[in-house]
This record gives structure tokens, sequence and C-alpha cells, in this order.
């Protein structure tokens, strides 16, 4: 299973920029394979995402914005879920991946 991380790379934010790096890193770092998906390229990718997040997870008001992520077309969430599960120390069942091994398991 590949995660899909949904971003915008001619954002003018720079709070989306830091978010969308912070993800990347993190899965860089635990070697979590993962796929870049530019939503400001192409308009299909862009109404994909929309049309896939849960309706009960869209923003009150307005499109979500990136980064938003996927576990190939499942839905994980977007950046401040992401955050979440990482300070709870669950991304693995955030990201809907089964745990690795520890190293007491090993």
């Amino acid at each position: 299973m590949v995660i899909r991380v949904f971003v915008a790379s001619s954002s003018s934010s720079v709070t989306i920029k830091k978010r969308q790096q912070e993800i990347m890193q993190f899965l860089e770092a635990n070697k979590i394979e993962f796929e870049e998906v530019d939503i400001t390229m192409l308009e299909d990718r862009r109404q994909w995402m929309y049309k896939n997040i849960p309706k009960d997870r869209l923003p009150a008001q307005g499109n979500p914005l990136p980064p938003q992520i996927f576990n190939e077309d499942i839905y994980c969430g977007d950046y401040d879920s992401f955050f979440e599960s990482k300070e709870s120390n669950s991304v693995f069942l955030f990201l809907q991946l089964k745990p690795r091994p520890t190293q007491k398991e090993l």
C-alpha cells in the first residue's frame, strides 16, 4: 500500500509548505513508501482529492487545503489529524499501516 500525500507545489502559504514538508520528512525518515501528488498541476487530481474526502471531514467553508493524506484510495486525514497521531504515537494506525516490530520483538 502506498501513502499518497496531496500537496500544492505552488502555494504561497508558508504554513501549507511547512506542513507538507513535515509530513514528507516524517514518511522518509520512517521509510514509509509514499507518493507526492501535486494538485496544482492537474485539475483531475484536485477534483479526485475533493471528491474522496468524506463529507463529515470537509471544512465548513471552502475546499479542503493540502496536505491531505490517503492510503491508496482510503482517506486518512489532513495535517491536524496527522500531527495528533504523531503526538500520540499512533501514526501507523492513522495511516492504516501495520505497525513495525520494535527492537524487543525482533
